[in-house]
């Protein structure tokens, strides 16, 4: 086998690898680089990653649904059960773009604002009753 490093230790005389061999047995004189400035022209624009990211998320959105009358006929007669049977209630609604789910007690359904009063741990949220697509 071929001596590399003949000047050290008989430990690191064969090793190939400068990380496996200790800083003091290396040469302090070699050149370490530019490091992580190499790298700050990258940066200067953070609002274009920001739209960037922005533009990834929007590829998910969706439209909002549209229902028929029966599904809507449907979805009114679950509401109005939850509301005197049972006021558990697990629904899916729309909100800016995406399909989001939420699990709590109907509260009070505001049939002149079209609202949805839930109550999520205590907390009272209001939803839009055009907004819901499904009620479990």
């Amino acid at each position: 086998m071929k001596v590399i490093n003949p000047d050290m230790p008989e430990l690191y005389k064969y090793e190939t690898d400068y990380r496996k061999i200790p800083l003091e047995y290396l040469n302090p004189n070699i050149r370490q680089g530019r490091g992580s400035i190499k790298w700050q022209p990258f940066a200067t624009m953070p609002e274009q990653y920001e739209r960037l990211e922005q533009y990834m998320l929007d590829q998910n959105k969706i439209e909002r649904t549209i229902l028929s009358d029966d599904q809507l006929k449907e979805l009114n007669s679950k509401l109005i059960d939850k509301m005197f049977n049972d006021p558990y209630i697990e629904l899916k609604y729309f909100s800016n773009g995406y399909i989001n789910n939420e699990i709590g007690y109907v509260h009070k359904v505001d049939v002149l604002k079209s609202e949805l009063h839930l109550s999520i741990k205590g907390v009272i949220e209001i939803l839009s009753l055009l907004d819901i697509v499904e009620i479990k």
